[in-house]
């Protein structure tokens, strides 16, 4: 391999949310999706050169910063996106609530697949709507979770429904969305009136044998949310994209993003996006590999001596969906014991569902490989 993903970095005594949160510094975090990786070295050299300049103030986001987007998914998902269907904002999340303003009104419900990434509950409360969850369901024969379609369609019916919220890949189960599911969803959501809005930002997190399709490919008036950030360990450089083919319903999200005043980018987001749409895909191809690598070793040590837990499929993103039903009655008490008697910090599924999400945990596979096993022998040691 080019790049090192093996290399210990510290990062505690840098204002970092990972590992500078964390109550003791014995505790190894493998909570927060962001990554213990050293970004590609092209994103760093532009963010190393930008900031050479000694003055940082407001931001004019250039052709350059749209052509990267448009050439990258065009070249990687075979996905045509022209540069008028491009918003920018400072997050996914911020695009999520500014979306969801512009389409909703308050005491609308919008449908999600549950347990889903945790951010969504208040996104949607925020903006004065109802959580309508549908609960995934874990087929044994095909070995992954599903749509339980029946729910689903319901729930979209429900003349309340007006956005269904999508995330693709799915955090915190894995899924990757095949292209007859997202076009199920599609052929739901129309029938009944539903808009689409999917969150995309774990696109480029691919396991071997799996293929990402983008929403919008599947149904052209479907929202697409998109960043760098996940893919690229940029989280901090706030920078995001909303894709909307609609002309109507874009000047109505980029009103709400005026009107939430998170419509100004710093000047080191756009110069990194440029540099890994442009110049980092072999590093992210060897991440993908590295991930893949170190999902096998989770799965070969909780079957040597984690026997309680069951590792679900993963198909997508760096998040290990894991259940440990036969450990505990209560996820949250477990994972709490974890942090105490194994210094390991992991989230309990809960978090992403308070019914949906029990018995389960995440684990964060983006550290070195090493980090991840000693974690798992802490926890195997309190369990001897």
């Amino acid at each position: 391999m080019k790049y090192d993903f093996d290399k210990l970095i510290e990062r505690r005594n840098t204002g970092c949310v990972k590992w500078d949160e964390c109550p003791n510094s014995d505790i190894i975090p493998m909570w927060v999706a962001d990554m213990d990786f050293a970004v590609a070295p092209a994103i760093q050299e532009a963010v190393r050169q930008r900031a050479e300049h000694p003055i940082y103030a407001y931001t004019l986001v250039g052709n350059d910063y749209y052509d990267a987007i448009i050439r990258w998914f065009q070249r990687r998902h075979q996905w045509t996106i022209t540069r008028e269907h491009i918003l920018y904002t400072i997050g996914v999340v911020p695009a999520v609530s500014c979306t969801l303003q512009a389409l909703t009104m308050a005491g609308e419900k919008v449908v999600m697949l549950s347990p889903d990434y945790n951010c969504f509950f208040s996104s949607i409360r925020n903006s004065g709507c109802e959580v309508s969850e549908s609960v995934l369901q874990f087929s044994h024969s095909n070995n992954r979770f599903e749509v339980d379609w029946t729910d689903f369609e319901v729930r979209c019916a429900d003349e309340k429904t007006t956005v269904f919220l999508l995330c693709n890949p799915h955090n915190p189960t894995g899924r990757v969305w095949h292209r007859d599911e997202l076009q199920r969803m599609s052929d739901i959501c129309r029938r009944h009136h539903v808009r689409i809005v999917s969150d995309e930002i774990h696109c480029e997190l691919i396991m071997p044998g799996n293929t990402f399709v983008p929403m919008a490919i599947v149904d052209a008036d479907a929202i697409v949310l998109n960043s760098p950030s996940k893919s690229f360990n940029t989280a901090g450089l706030q920078t995001a994209n909303i894709i909307c083919s609609d002309p109507a319903t874009r000047r109505r999200i980029d009103r709400a993003i005026n009107i939430n005043e998170v419509c100004d980018v710093n000047p080191f987001g756009p110069v990194a996006l440029i540099a890994a749409y442009n110049e980092s895909e072999q590093w992210l191809d060897e991440l993908n590999g590295y991930l893949w690598g170190n999902y096998t070793a989770l799965c070969d040590f909780v079957a040597q001596h984690l026997l309680k837990w069951k590792v679900m499929p993963l198909e997508g993103t760096y998040l290990a969906w894991v259940d440990v039903s036969l450990c505990c009655d209560n996820v949250a008490v477990y994972c709490e014991q974890l942090i105490q008697e194994a210094k390991v910090w992991l989230n309990p599924g809960t978090m992403y569902g308070p019914q949906s999400g029990e018995g389960y945990l995440r684990i964060n596979l983006a550290c070195p490989r090493s980090r991840l096993l000693e974690a798992l022998q802490r926890i195997a040691n309190i369990k001897a």
